[in-house]
């Protein structure tokens, strides 16, 4: 059976700013306003990353919006979330970002058959310039696509 998936929040900021590796596939740990509001789409990944510390791995600085409906109950819309992960996955991503200038970034989050999972990568931070030619190569295929459509034509 082919799983459903619906995306819920997409973090496009992190392929611009960042060369993405490995990735891999985690659940989250969270209360009943915080699926609530996650299934309404109301989350932000742009300035969330993900840590190791201990022998847990962490989702930090992702905002889930204050569901409309909560009550005092409600949650708090920056905080900690635990990833759910394989103990072998915790100890290679502890690996990989003790190497200098790699970090956990989330790439998205999404329903996966009624459960929300969150996709982390493996980045290394680009400079200034890798961004510029990131930005010149994706313009050169887009003129070299439109150039194609409209000889087609």
């Amino acid at each position: 059976m082919e799983a459903k998936i619906k995306i819920l929040s997409d973090n496009r900021s992190a392929g611009h700013d960042y060369f993405l590796s490995d990735r891999m596939e985690a659940g989250l740990v969270l209360t009943g306003t915080e699926v609530k509001a996650a299934r309404g789409g109301q989350i932000q990944l742009k300035d969330a990353y993900g840590e190791v510390s201990g022998n847990e791995a962490w989702l930090v600085n992702a905002h889930f919006a204050k569901y409309s409906h909560g009550n005092m109950a409600n949650h708090e819309p920056i905080r900690r979330r635990k990833l759910l992960m394989h103990r072998s996955e915790i100890v290679k991503l502890q690996e990989t970002t003790r190497e200098r200038g790699l970090t956990v970034v989330p790439t998205k989050m999404y329903l996966k058959n009624g459960r929300i999972k969150v996709e982390l990568a493996v980045g290394k931070g680009k400079k200034f310039h890798d961004k510029r030619q990131s930005e010149r190569e994706r313009e050169m295929k887009s003129e070299a696509k439109s150039a194609l459509g409209r000889r087609g034509r």
